[in-house]
């Protein structure tokens, strides 16, 4: 059942036909339609029809909304379809955004998908009557699962297409093919965007069965160094066989990383938690050490820490994906240590209250666990702490000691609030009940008052 874009683009198609040109889906659209993937993205490129009568066509339609005049593109408000008139780009600069636009309504279709990254990107579809456009074999790409640039001349132009190449592999299982890792390899990432940089890697961490393999293709394409060199770093340190059969720690990370995207649905915060994934063991390459013959990387998720909030501060300047991360970081082992050791209800609610998100913890603790064991699928921790961490939400959801509470017995705020109110806490983890855990915090205040 077409949805209200669709039909304003066959509109726009019908009319922009009346006046002689031709209107065809562009982009991801066509590749996502021949891959049976839902999109609803909806980008339409008019061929034929000068920018005037373009403007005309669409005045009649609805408001016009101007997204780039200089680029050609334009929309209808209350509509989400991007309308572009077909243009050619050449580099002016290194960065993503350093390119003089020409438009041109009679480019042609063929010299317009020229300007596209793949050959899988640049099929186009005629709105009206469904043929497909496919000058650069992008169909039989698509078919054998093949990520192959259009044209050499122009894909080096847009360095960002090396992270796009690595994301679709990942997203769609592809694989890259070999002449276009060896036109990445000599593209320079460095004047990218940060924001360019997360976007790409957001794509492959939420939409891919297997992110492991946006990192794989930008290893194979020697462009971990600019942007990612954490990662670089975690390749050949070794971890000790007996309790990591998978090799060193960036086969770990990339199953950890696998492993997580199975879980994502379940977290909180989806996105910081693949994050969390892929940072969780940055503290090897600097705490790994051969010991009488033993493999150690003791405090590794502590020494991580700095080298964490340098890879997420290059990144972004996310406050709240730092702070979750740098804490899944610190206290990813946690969880298995404690159900290892069959260690107390105490040590449990102590570890959940010092974690901003305890359901993700448990959930990268379960990650980093199947991230080591290549043939066991079982996880015997999950019962025990499943069971903890569901009494540490009932503990959390009963009536505790606040502020207010304070204030009504008539006590004033001040310097012995805070401790006081520390203590009540304290007293709501061990399961103290509210009405017996007032008079015990009035107690102290009385204490601290006297003493």
């Amino acid at each position: 059942m077409q949805d209200k874009n669709e039909q304003m683009a066959i509109k726009i198609a019908g009319q922009v036909a009346q006046s002689g040109g031709r209107t065809f889906y562009v982009g991801g659209l066509v590749r996502d339609h021949l891959l049976g993937i839902e999109n609803k993205d909806i980008d339409i490129e008019i061929h034929g029809v000068p920018a005037d009568r373009l403007k005309e066509i669409l005045s009649g339609l609805g408001e016009v909304t101007v997204m780039g005049a200089s680029f050609g593109i334009f929309g209808l408000r209350h509509y989400e379809v991007d309308i572009a008139m077909p243009r050619m780009e050449n580099a002016t600069g290194r960065g993503h955004k350093d390119f003089e636009i020409v438009t041109d309504p009679f480019l042609g279709p063929e010299k317009a998908a020229l300007r596209r990254d793949f050959t899988m990107n640049a099929l186009m579809e005629d709105v009206l009557t469904g043929e497909i456009l496919d000058f650069f074999g992008g169909r039989k790409d698509l078919a054998e699962g093949v990520i192959r640039h259009v044209n050499a001349e122009t894909f080096v132009e847009d360095p960002l297409r090396v992270l796009r190449a690595a994301q679709f592999a990942a997203r769609f299982g592809f694989r890259i093919a070999d002449e276009t890792i060896a036109l990445s390899k000599t593209m320079d990432l460095s004047a990218l965007s940060m924001e360019r940089i997360t976007g790409e890697l957001d794509k492959a961490l939420m939409k891919a069965e297997c992110p492991s393999v946006f990192f794989e293709e930008l290893r194979r394409m020697e462009q971990l160094h600019t942007w990612f060199p954490e990662m670089k770093d975690l390749i050949a340190v070794p971890q000790p066989p007996s309790h990591h059969p998978e090799g060193d720690v960036w086969n770990h990370t990339m199953l950890v990383l696998n492993e997580a995207a199975g879980l994502r649905s379940a977290a909180k915060e989806p996105r910081y938690f693949m994050y969390a994934a892929l940072v969780h063991d940055f503290g090897k390459p600097v705490t790994t050490e051969v010991i009488d013959g033993k493999i150690h990387s003791y405090e590794h998720e502590k020494e991580g820490l700095p080298v964490v909030s340098k890879f997420i501060s290059r990144l972004t300047s996310e406050t709240a994906l730092a702070k979750y991360v740098l804490n899944m970081t610190e206290l990813h082992m946690k969880p298995n240590i404690l159900a290892a050791q069959n260690s107390g209800r105490k040590s449990f609610m102590k570890l959940f209250d010092r974690s901003v998100c305890p359901e993700d913890l448990l959930l990268l603790a379960k990650a980093d666990y199947l991230g080591r064991n290549l043939t066991c699928r079982d996880y015997p921790e999950e019962d025990v702490l499943r069971e903890m961490l569901a009494v540490y939400n009932d503990l959390m959801s009963r009536p505790y000691v606040q502020g207010r509470d304070l204030v009504a017995a008539g006590i004033a705020p001040g310097p012995l609030f805070k401790e006081a109110l520390d203590y009540g806490h304290r007293l709501r983890l061990a399961g103290v009940p509210k009405e017996q855990a007032l008079p015990q915090v009035l107690a102290l205040i009385r204490r601290s008052a006297g003493s």
